[in-house]
């Protein structure tokens, strides 16, 4: 599932879009294999007979419910999770049936920290929290991908919104003078 473009604003485009690390996927593909190898170690060493064909049976519905519980269902977590870095906002969606979605604009980012342990280093994942102004606080996005290339660019897309908002050195001089030179014309008779 692509994330909809509709939800952008018209100057605004998308600089990352990421999923939850692929090690989400570990569980679901192990439950997978053993559900499969369940069913054909019944179907090779079960006795022939009904009894057999009951039990076989049972194993497979077992295997079946199993696989979509715990492989299915989180494959659709992970798969319906967004993490989306724009040009001016950070947009966090998930949800298989409903969908939550969070808008961080970036003029409201204070601070954002990374944390990996030992495991998601090797791996090149962690976990990656964004500190912003308003009544929720914080965002933590789990299992992020690179998370130290996300923090980096998140940082570099925070300043590059911040210093294209606001006036820098020269243009405030500038505006100082023309006010200070709009009241001494206004002050001359």
């Amino acid at each position: 599932m692509a994330f909809p473009e509709d939800v952008l604003t018209e100057d605004e485009h998308v600089v990352l879009h990421l999923h939850p690390h692929w090690k989400a996927l570990i569980r679901p593909v192990l439950v997978l294999v053993l559900a499969v190898a369940a069913v054909v170690a019944g179907w090779l060493l079960l006795p022939d007979g009904s009894g057999g064909t009951i039990a076989l049976y049972a194993i497979a519905v077992a295997g079946l419910v199993l696989v979509l519980w715990l492989g299915l269902w989180p494959f659709l977590v992970w798969r319906t999770t967004h993490y989306l870095f724009t040009n001016e906002r950070v947009l966090l969606q998930q949800g298989v049936l409903s969908r939550n979605r969070r808008d961080l604009p970036l003029t409201r980012i204070n601070d954002h920290a990374m944390h990996q342990r030992f495991v998601e280093r090797l791996l090149g994942c962690g976990t990656l929290t964004i500190e912003s102004a308003g009544e929720r606080g914080q965002s933590v996005l789990h299992d992020v991908p690179g998370v130290d290339k996300v923090q980096t660019k998140l940082y570099e897309l925070v300043e590059a919104h911040h210093d294209k908002h606001s006036l820098g050195d020269g243009e405030m001089r500038e505006i100082l003078a023309d006010m200070a030179e709009g009241k001494s014309t206004r002050d001359q008779p």
